[in-house]
């Protein structure tokens, strides 16, 4: 007959034996899915405040978890993980939304479309248009392309990397640049007058 401290120590061995084999045993997705969905979704509304964008959010951080769903063996840390990815998302989308808000905003008011146009100012607008890319076509390559970029935002090493030009002497390319502009805008301007 088995004493009470054997019995407690078998009792031990095939309780450890169960929890072993349980955390070995990977974490299903459609069972995180079914119940984690829920709490999910919630941290997401309470980040970005639309149900719509809570839904992609909660798409996405499932995604997330289905790509790394290896690297997640403790199923206690699996409701904290997702939390946190979730809540991650929400706040990158919504710095998304912003930055997307605002150089709409931007546009709007660097084109004035809050006026009607009318003919003379589409005309208008159109010539002085056709201007500046004469102007810019007398310039020279690689000045010109150097020119563009930086209008365009790039910083010298994006414009050195994208032209296959040397990142020190971009500056000098787009002064140079700079100043022929200036040197054929105003020649075409005075020709037309």
């Amino acid at each position: 007959m088995l004493k009470m401290s054997e019995r407690t120590e078998i009792f031990v061995d095939i309780m450890s034996e169960t929890a072993t084999a349980a955390a070995s045993e990977k974490i299903k997705f459609e069972e995180a899915f079914t119940l984690h969905h829920r709490t999910v979704f919630r941290a997401a509304r309470s980040v970005v405040q639309d149900a719509g964008l809570a839904e992609d959010v909660t798409q996405e951080t499932f995604l997330r978890l289905y790509n790394n769903l290896g690297s997640i063996t403790d199923e206690q840390m699996l409701r904290p993980w997702l939390i946190r990815v979730a809540i991650n998302v929400a706040r990158n989308t919504i710095r998304g939304n912003i930055r997307a808000n605002t150089r709409d905003e931007n546009y709007v008011k660097e084109t004035g479309t809050y006026e009607a146009a009318s003919i003379e100012t589409d005309y208008e607008e159109q010539a002085g248009v056709n201007e500046i890319v004469r102007a810019l076509n007398k310039i020279k390559e690689p000045l010109r392309s150097c020119l563009l970029l930086k209008q365009q935002g790039l910083s010298y090493k994006e414009i050195a990397a994208s032209l296959e030009l040397n990142e020190t002497s971009i500056g000098t390319y787009i002064a140079r640049a700079r100043q022929e502009f200036s040197r054929f805008y105003g020649k075409i301007g005075k020709d037309t007058i």
